[in-house]
């Protein structure tokens, strides 16, 4: 059962939002191969603005997910973040995922 999000908002610098974009495109192997995320999404929410969203079974899961990816993410930022990624842990209280 998906009891545990993140939400992870990002900005990107006005000129490098296309590469921000390949890189969500790029990682969503390793996030599958990683096994942790039930379900992961990359969103793109205007022209430098963007979001991930992934639900796991337990806070556990999440928090394994996130350090690794976590400091991985802040590393980019450097380069093609106008601000450090915003994190946000969340409850999953409800879902229409299958089988939940």
């Amino acid at each position: 059962m998906v009891t545990s999000g993140l939400l992870v908002r990002v900005e990107a610098k006005p000129d490098r939002a296309d590469d921000v974009e390949a890189m969500f495109k790029a990682v969503v192997d390793k996030v599958r191969d990683e096994g942790l995320a039930v379900a992961w999404f990359a969103l793109r929410l205007g022209p430098t603005s963007f979001a991930v969203v992934d639900v796991f079974t337990s806070d556990a899961d999440r928090d394994a997910h996130l350090a690794v990816n976590g400091p991985a993410l802040e590393a980019a930022g450097a380069e093609l973040f106008a601000q450090a990624p915003e994190f946000s842990v969340a409850t999953v209280i409800a879902t229409t995922l299958d089988g939940e």
